[in-house]
C-alpha cells in the first residue's frame, strides 16, 4: 500500500510514540522509511552585534541534536530500508511538506502536539499546518 513513509521527530515523548507507528506500517506494509529533524535556524539579532553564542557553535549544536533525534529513530527501524535527514528550517512544516514530496513519500505520520503550553498557542500546530496545506496523507498518532 505505502511505499516511502516520513516520520519528522523532535525528540518529544509522543513523537516518540508516532516514529514506533510509522515503524509499524513500514514493516507491514513492506515500506521505505524517512525520519526527518528539523532545525531552528540561528536566531540573528538586529538589536546587537554581539549575540549570546557564535553562530557556528548554534550551528553544530543544532546539527549534534538533530543528527541524535534521527540516529535514535532510525536504530528502532531494524530490518527496514530507513533513511535519516536533517534540515533547517524556519517553518517545520514547510520543511515536511518538501522534504516529503523530494523523496517521494506517500504518506506522512505526525505525532497530534510536539510542543505544550504556550508555546503551542503561539506556534500553533506543526501538524496543524502539514494537514492544511499539504496533499499527501497524514496519519496523526495521539
Amino acid at each position: 500500500m505505502y511505499k516511502r513513509i516520513l516520520v519528522p521527530t523532535d525528540g518529544s515523548e509522543i513523537t516518540a510514540k508516532a516514529v514506533q507507528t510509522a515503524i509499524g506500517i513500514a514493516r507491514l506494509c513492506g515500506a521505505e522509511l524517512f525520519v526527518l529533524a528539523v532545525k531552528e535556524p540561528f536566531p540573528y539579532s538586529a538589536i546587537s552585534e554581539m549575540q549570546p553564542v557564535p553562530p557556528q557553535e548554534f550551528y553544530d549544536a543544532q546539527e549534534r541534536v538533530a543528527a541524535a533525534r534521527v540516529k535514535d529513530a532510525t536504530a528502532m527501524a531494524t530490518g527496514l530500508t530507513s533513511h535519516g535527514h536533517t534540515v533547517e528550517a524556519l517553518h517545520p512544516w514547510e520543511a515536511i511538506l518538501d522534504h516529503a514530496r523530494a523523496q517521494g513519500c506517500d504518506l506522512i505520520v505526525m505525532a497530534s502536539h510536539g510542543r505544550r503550553g504556550v508555546s503551542a498557542l503561539l506556534l500553533g500546530s506543526e501538524t496543524q499546518k502539514v494537514l492544511t496545506h499539504g496533499t499527501l496523507p497524514v496519519l496523526v498518532v495521539r
